[in-house]
């Protein structure tokens, strides 16, 4: 029998609460440091949710193929989109903006404000950077180009290193998580169901407490260097037994918890927007893009209110940021 998380607080209990610092590198619009990461990045993934449905997508082409039109707008041309059919007006929106060379990822949520002539116009409500374990677990730009990579979904998955979770809260909210593993350690098949590892990472939790309330999920898995990609879709819920974990050890580690997925059989396809994007091989990172920077200058940004939030932007520095990143990612990759 699974043991499924049920609440908030038996979430908590295991991976404990999200701490003030990452609450803070939350800002409510597009800086110059965001708007600087989206001119340069060539590859997104975007999710679209409303009432009933979530759906994920991908976009891309050459850099800078979305448009900065101001702190809070943003603009997804329609040609873009892999599948602009899913986008209207009023949903939710999650997007997952990757960038060459750079193991961070720069997350934007918000709103699809209207539908134009020139694409999809977004109002955005949150932006922030992500850390950076999920793209070297799977050792995103590493990879080469794979014209060779399997197309069998079972083969597929198989060899799959990420996959881009897309969940929506009960207000319709979309989020964009990435997962990241070795092959043969992030995703597998066991009775029709789909199983994949979650492992530590910036501890918000945001896919975790979106699957509690709204279990409805929607996932994208990539081989880095294939131009296929595996879409999964269907309820989602979280265990932590140990029958569901213990495959998905590495170095010794075993995932505190992991998800479980139900639903139709995942469909493998040939992405034009990752031959567009051109990811792999990866290019040298974009100059003057500095994660560490972009972190600081986010959670001097940020709103928060108090005496501990007010001293965390007081003795903040890029010094101090770096230097846990690096920890992080050192002691704490599984």
């Amino acid at each position: 029998m699974e043991n499924t998380l049920g609440s908030i607080s038996e979430l908590e209990a295991c991976l404990g609460t999200t701490p003030l610092g990452v609450q803070m590198k939350v800002i409510d619009h597009l800086d110059a440091h965001a708007a600087r990461w989206i001119a340069a990045s060539p590859f997104a993934f975007v999710a679209f949710s409303d009432a009933s449905s979530i759906r994920a997508t991908l976009a891309g082409g050459a850099p800078g193929f979305a448009s900065v039109q101001g702190p809070q707008a943003l603009v997804l041309p329609a040609e873009a989109l892999e599948d602009a059919t899913l986008a209207r007006a009023g949903q939710g929106v999650g997007m997952l903006f990757l960038l060459s060379g750079i193991g961070e990822t720069l997350r934007v949520n918000g709103r699809v404000s209207k539908m134009t002539g020139a694409g999809v116009e977004l109002a955005v409500d949150e932006c922030y950077v992500h850390c950076a374990k999920a793209l070297l677990r799977s050792q995103f730009w590493a990879a080469r180009p794979r014209p060779d990579a399997p197309t069998d979904v079972a083969a597929f998955l198989a060899e799959t290193r990420f996959l881009a979770l897309a969940t929506a809260d009960a207000n319709g909210n979309a989020d964009l998580s990435p997962k990241g593993d070795p092959a043969g350690k992030m995703v597998r098949e066991q009775d029709g169901k789909t199983i994949y590892a979650d492992r530590p990472g910036n501890r918000r939790a945001d896919s975790f407490r979106n699957i509690l309330v709204r279990p409805e999920v929607a996932a994208l898995a990539l081989v880095p260097g294939s131009p296929f990609v595996a879409a999964l879709s269907g309820r989602a819920r979280i265990v932590t037994d140990e029958g569901a974990r213990a495959p998905f050890a590495v170095d010794g580690k075993t995932p505190l918890l992991a998800t479980v997925l139900e639903g139709p059989p995942p469909v493998v396809f040939e992405s034009a927007v990752l031959q567009r994007a051109r990811l792999w091989p990866s290019k040298p990172a974009e100059p003057g893009i500095d994660p560490s920077e972009i972190l600081l200058a986010h959670v001097k940004l940020n709103k928060t209110l108090g005496q501990q939030a007010t001293e965390l932007r007081t003795s903040v520095s890029r010094d101090i940021i770096g230097k846990g990143l690096e920890a992080d990612y050192r002691d704490n990759l599984y």
